[in-house]
C-alpha cells in the first residue's frame, strides 16, 4: 500500500496458447480509497526490466535529495 492509498500488485500473466504461449509481467495500480480509478499494464519481460531500472534510478535520486543537507540562505 502506498502512502497515497493505492495498492500496487506485480504479477506474472501466462496465456498457455499451444501454438504461441504468451508470458507477461502485469502491473496493477489499484484505485485509492476515495474511488479514483486505478490503472493496469501488461509488460514484456524486457519492458519490465527497463521499468525496474528506471524505478531504481529514480529511487536513488529520491534518496539523495532526502538526505541532502538543508541549504541556508
Amino acid at each position: 500500500m502506498t502512502t497515497c492509498g493505492r495498492q500496487v500488485a506485480v504479477k506474472r500473466l501466462l496465456l498457455a496458447i499451444p501454438e504461441r504461449p504468451i508470458s507477461r509481467v502485469t502491473l496493477d495500480v489499484g484505485p485509492v480509497v476515495r474511488g479514483e480509478p486505478g490503472l493496469w499494464a501488461s509488460l514484456t519481460a524486457d519492458e519490465a526490466r527497463d521499468l525496474a531500472r528506471r524505478l531504481l534510478a529514480q529511487a536513488a535520486l529520491a534518496d539523495t535529495v532526502a538526505v541532502a543537507p538543508a541549504v541556508e540562505r
